[in-house]
């Protein structure tokens, strides 16, 4: 194996609500938290909604973390506390900054037939961890960047196409197609950690084989370089990378703070808005018409939530926090 390449098997999650669906999870991991800023990498589907229900996940409070929603196939109906209504559509972004606080809910439409796709978070930088909330959508443009290889390019610069979504730390987000015996240089930015989860197929990065669901990181590199992606049997992949987070933080629930207090302040600002009044840090969903009105905040356990950073190789999560629910 490349010495500078990790590959990190996925562990099956429940994902949110009464009606849980099942998702594979690559980060966190107790082998790594981020690569660059993403600190979030859930893979589902295909899924026959028919026998599985799909996905409802009704409204749930975000904070210092941004969400990147990209389909495969399937529909899924976005609703947030800024009063957005927009769909989530294969190769069609939506990025949602959470900033100082956010709510939404997910809902796969009832045309949709198979549900298959990536849910993927953004850790925000100290420095705009309090932004104002806000969302955005873009279609990004299929590229051919090789014999065989197109790509999507859906947040930051890659292959000469570049998405105008706004992130708040240097990012890389794109969709690469192999048709079998195809290759690619996949250029990486000076001083980025880059990742490739496999989404069909499976590949071969830097000559060490990768799995369909597994993610592969190449360690940051001290200057501008390439990796070699090749398949022989074909395959759809994401690629995502960053420059190094640099920072610790808190990540429970569906919140990411600096400490235990920031999480705490959140949770209890969540709570605050059950009894139906208007939620003055998370706003209210509106249009959602689930089986429940909200998710509620999980108890946090009786023990000080500690911050981690990149890696924890003592095992397991670094401090007691409970896993993300959507």
């Amino acid at each position: 194996m490349n010495v500078g390449l990790q590959v990190i098997v996925p562990r099956d999650v429940p994902l949110g609500g009464p009606r849980a669906m099942t998702v594979r999870r690559t980060l966190p991991a107790k082998e790594r938290s981020f690569v660059g800023a993403w600190c979030f990498v859930d893979h589902y589907g295909p899924d026959d909604v028919g026998a599985t229900g799909g996905m409802d996940v009704p409204p749930h409070p975000h904070c210092g973390l941004a969400t990147v929603s990209w389909l495969f196939s399937g529909e899924v109906e976005h609703r947030d506390s800024l009063g957005t209504h927009a769909m989530v559509r294969p190769g069609e972004v939506n990025l949602m900054t959470a900033g100082r606080g956010i709510s939404h809910s997910e809902v796969s439409t009832p045309a949709t037939t198979v549900l298959h796709g990536a849910q993927l978070w953004l850790v925000l930088p100290a420095a705009v961890a309090d932004v104002e909330p806000r969302f955005e959508h873009f279609a990004p443009p299929v590229v051919t960047v090789g014999d065989g290889v197109r790509a999507q390019v859906f947040v930051g610069s890659l292959f000469g196409s570049s998405s105008p979504v706004r992130v708040e730390s240097p990012l890389v987000g794109a969709e690469v197609v192999l048709e079998p015996g195809s290759a690619v240089s996949v250029p990486v930015p000076e001083g980025f950690e880059l990742s490739v989860l496999v989404d069909t197929g499976s590949v071969a990065l830097d000559g060490t084989d990768v799995a369909r669901a597994e993610l592969a990181v190449v360690e940051a590199r001290s200057h501008a370089g390439t990796v070699l992606l090749s398949s022989d049997e074909g395959a759809r992949v994401l690629v995502l990378g960053g420059a190094p987070l640099g920072e610790e933080v808190v990540m429970w629930w569906n919140f990411i703070g600096r400490s235990h207090e920031e999480v705490v302040a959140a949770r209890e600002a969540w709570e605050a808005g059950a009894s139906g009044s208007a939620d003055a840090r998370f706003g209210q969903v509106t249009g959602y018409e689930g089986e429940v009105a909200r998710i509620p905040a999980p108890v946090i356990p009786g023990v000080h939530l500690r911050q981690r950073g990149n890696r924890d190789r003592r095992g397991g999560f670094s401090g007691s926090e409970a896993p993300p629910l959507s």
